[in-house]
This record gives structure tokens, C-alpha cells and sequence, in this order.
């Protein structure tokens, strides 16, 4: 179903957009949420008096999110687990014994953030998958391929168990299956990515989901776009999207990344 709104960012409460829009309309819903009195600077992430204020207020977005889910369609939700993270274990225990759980995805981010005297320093995030029942999910495993080197390459095509040498070089060349442990390096302070949110996902993270669990002309919802990585990935991998946000200025981040972003796929059209 086509929305008179799709392929635009909405500045509002999430909640409230969400439930104003038609139900079983998205093929994927992708939410990083306030992760409640981690980032302890952002009034966005501190808004909440107590975790069960918190968790009633998850428990809400998540409910009119899963709403507008299509049949089979899921919903990736971030959130951390460590000394001070610890809600989100009730966040997805919570979600869990009410949705359909499919899948927790484990983003190493390589290296380490704030640094902790009495505990290990946290160098991962988590991502609960939620599937909507009624239907089978869509996955592309292709879609998300990643690559051997050479060097692995060859080693593998040493192995005396596979007859079919070309067959078995033309599956290795297309790389391997993704797993649920995903290596992706965090966004620098230096990174040209960078817009200046301060819990912004890599491009390349996001384009992970959109790719795997969305097809082409579908839609894609982000309930708290942020600097609207979530759109761009939609935006360039061809599917539609919708993206919801409370702060009117990373709405206008968005909408100005968005921008570049058409600028620059129509200046490579055009010099094809």
C-alpha cells in the first residue's frame, strides 16, 4: 500500500505519527530508541524518571510500530547491555514475551567507548528482531555477502572434499554468509560521514538490515530517524521510506543528507 506521505521525514512524536498512519504498510521497521541515561548530556536520552517509566513508554512505540508492519515484517531495535545499560535486558525480555522473537543481532563496533575503572569497556551493541506473524519473513542472504581474500580463497579450493573446483571457486568468490556477529567500525569524530549526532549508525550497518530484510520498492520506517541514516540507505537502495523524528533540527540534517545524496546519484547518472 502507497502512502501520500512515503519518501518523507516527519517532525513529530513517534507515537503520535505512528498512529495516525495506515496499519500493515511497512516491510521493515529499523529503531535506534533513547537508550535511557546512557547518553547522560542528551535530554532525549534522560526524559524518564525510573526504568519502568521507560519501559512504558518502549512498550508503547513498540506496540504502534509492530502495528504497521506487513505480514512477516521486522522490526530491528538497538539498544546497549552493560553496568549502566542494564534496561535493555528488560526492554527485550519485555518485547520478546510479546512479539515474535526472530533474530538478536551482535554489532562489534570494533573499539571500545568510555572507558570504565570496575568493568570491561563496552565495545558492542545489540539489536532485538521482532517478526510480525502471518506470514514468512523476507530474507536475502545474498544480499549480504562477505567477501574471502585471495589468500582464504585458495586454501579453500585446496581441500580435496569438493570434485566441482569451478563451482566450488564461483561460491567462494560470492563470499560468505553473513552471521548474527556483525564487525562494523563506529563513526569517528573525524568521519566524513559524520553529521553530528551523537549516536549515529555507520551507513554501512544500516544498509546491512535494508538490504537482508526489505526488498526493492518497499517501505522502510524509522521511528527516531536521528541524522537519517535509516532514509539514506532506503533512499539509495531503492525503497521507500518514512522516516519520524522529535528534533526539527536533525530533521533538517536529514533532509539536507537526503539532498546531497540525490545530487550526487544524478551527477553519476549523468556522466554515464
Amino acid at each position: 500500500m502507497r502512502t501520500d506521505i512515503e519518501n518523507q521525514i516527519i517532525c513529530g512524536d513517534c507515537i503520535s505519527v505512528m498512529s495516525a498512519l495506515p496499519s500493515e504498510i511497512a516491510r521493515l521497521i529499523i529503531a535506534d530508541p533513547p537508550y535511557f541515561n546512557v547518553l547522560l548530556k542528551q535530554n532525549w536520552d534522560t526524559a524518564w524518571k525510573t526504568p519502568e517509566d521507560y519501559l512504558h513508554w518502549t512498550a508503547r512505540w513498540m506496540e504502534g510500530a509492530m502495528r504497521l508492519l506487513v505480514p512477516g515484517g521486522l522490526l530491528y531495535c538497538f539498544g546497549q547491555v552493560g553496568k549502566r545499560e542494564h534496561v535493555m535486558l528488560h526492554l527485550m525480555s519485555q518485547a520478546a514475551s510479546k512479539y515474535s522473537f526472530h533474530d538478536l543481532i551482535i554489532w562489534d563496533r570494533v573499539v571500545g567507548y568510555n572507558d570504565r575503572r570496575d568493568s570491561f569497556t563496552p565495545a558492542y551493541e545489540m539489536a532485538i528482531v521482532l517478526r510480525k506473524e502471518g506470514a514468512a519473513p523476507l530474507f536475502h542472504k545474498d544480499a549480504i555477502r562477505e567477501s574471502y581474500d585471495t589468500t582464504t580463497i585458495n586454501l579453500y579450493l585446496k581441500d580435496k572434499r569438493y570434485k566441482d573446483a569451478d563451482a566450488r571457486r564461483k561460491h567462494l568468490e560470492k563470499g560468505k554468509y553473513a552471521t548474527n556477529l556483525w564487525r562494523v567500525p563506529s563513526l569517528k569524530g573525524n568521519s566524513r560521514e559524520k553529521v553530528g549526532h551523537p549516536s549515529q549508525k555507520p551507513l554501512s550497518l544500516i544498509e546491512r538490515i535494508v538490504l537482508s530484510s526489505s526488498a526493492p520498492g518497499e517501505l522502510v520506517l524509522d521511528p527516531f530517524l536521528g541524522s537519517g541514516t535509516t532514509t539514506a540507505a532506503a533512499q539509495k537502495h531503492g525503497r521507500r521510506w518514512i522516516g519520524i523524528e522529535t528534533s526539527a533540527h536533525f530533521c533538517d540534517v536529514a533532509r539536507q543528507r537526503l539532498e546531497e545524496m540525490r545530487k550526487v546519484q544524478t551527477a553519476r547518472e549523468e556522466a554515464c
